[in-house]
């Protein structure tokens, strides 16, 4: 069957790989830039850095630091008028996920128009949007290499998930100088969703060798190197394999699609605005439980045991190395440990989590009953 594979044109790796995108810039002729991130990085100083390269490469430049974690529809809309009133050529998106899912938001909007309810799902827009080059500050969402965004709806308390190629980030820069001061428990949060990302990638219906290669080579770098980044956020070592592993995660699961512990997360966390990462982790051993019943699943998880190390190369090993690695990170061990979380309004979120993009792409369709009861089995941290 014939496939189509979505990639970055332009990556820059490693210490300093800032620097690398002034000259990319001047070739390009870019002469207008907006960068968004958040107010965070811009009182921090790390946006006052990105500009200065702009400005070094001739770039006219402002600065929108409105993100926030799990942008909404408004946040977005209101980044489209920023890129309007500069008539910027370029978006600089500084931060993670939620900064580069602005970006690619807005600059869609800003390009084809209209409400941006009306792109979610697959492959909605008809024109690229605003060419975006991606600063990442954590590893991390892989937003940076991938043709999703994720957009909070807070009619329907959800989060809408687009996928298009039509956003994809022109340049990626992933400068572990933006990612050595991350606390911990947004390194354990965010390479948790590399981990998922990966794994998801290895069990999705649109699994190919070249997304395998990808995933597990990022699963077995996450197992080793994630402990440690959590442990030392100065370990050089650890956060540069960090951020090559979660992008060839975000590379898998771009081409290959994700699942079920995904679709469920959108619905977690914007029905309580719940970090996406926490979301992914505390779900993952109790969705991958569930589908021990698929004789796909059966076939594959053995290699992500491998990957991981395990000396028992079975899914069951699989689903007891995530657990641990959660609690040896500092994740919660079930929802009843996240602020806010109901169990009234667990069905209420199965029928959202069906309604996903990702949900398409998993290897069971599950009825509603069915997600429900996986939300209350991680809920009670019992079997499903």
């Amino acid at each position: 069957m014939a496939e189509r594979i979505n990639a970055v044109k332009t990556s820059f790796f490693g210490k300093g790989a800032i620097t690398l995108l002034g000259p990319e810039l001047r070739r390009m002729g870019v002469a207008r830039a907006l960068v968004v991130t958040d107010r965070f990085l811009y009182e921090s100083g790390a946006a006052a850095r990105v500009g200065e390269v702009l400005s070094q490469a001739g770039v006219e430049y402002a600065v929108f630091y409105r993100v926030q974690p799990n942008p909404t529809v408004q946040v977005v809309e209101d980044c489209a008028a920023a890129i309007r009133e500069l008539s910027a050529q370029l978006l600089v998106a500084l931060g993670g996920g939620s900064a580069i899912d602005t970006a690619k938001a807005a600059g869609i909007l800003a390009t084809n128009g209209g409400a941006l309810e009306q792109y979610e799902g697959e492959g909605k827009s008809r024109v690229p949007g605003v060419p975006v080059a991606a600063v990442n500050t954590t590893a991390g969402t892989g937003s940076e290499c991938t043709a999703f965004y994720i957009v909070t709806d807070p009619v329907r308390h959800s989060k809408m998930a687009m996928v298009d190629n039509n956003c994809m980030v022109a340049i990626a820069i992933n400068d572990i100088d933006f990612m050595m001061s991350m606390p911990p428990k947004l390194t354990a949060a965010t390479g948790m969703d590399a981990l998922t990302h990966a794994i998801e990638a290895v069990l999705s219906r649109g699994a190919t060798p070249l997304t395998d290669k990808d995933a597990l080579w990022a699963v077995e770098q996450i197992a080793q190197y994630l402990p440690r980044a959590v442990a030392d956020g100065g370990d050089e070592k650890a956060r540069t394999r960090m951020a090559y592993a979660e992008n060839a995660a975000g590379m898998a699961f771009s081409n290959a699609g994700l699942g079920m512990v995904h679709a469920m997360a959108h619905a977690l966390g914007g029905r309580y605005n719940l970090p996406h990462g926490v979301c992914n982790a505390v779900l993952l051993p109790y969705v991958l439980a569930f589908h021990l019943r698929c004789p796909v699943c059966q076939r594959r998880l053995p290699r992500v045991a491998r990957s991981m190390g395990l000396e028992e190369e079975t899914p069951q090993a699989v689903i007891g190395a995530v657990r641990a690695l959660n609690r040896q990170i500092g994740i919660p061990g079930g929802l009843s440990e996240l602020e806010g979380v109901d169990p009234a309004h667990f069905s209420e979120l199965a029928k959202l989590a069906l309604q996903d993009v990702c949900m398409a792409s998993d290897q069971l369709d599950p009825t509603e009953a069915e997600v429900a009861a996986v939300y209350l089995a991680a809920w009670r941290q019992a079997e499903v």
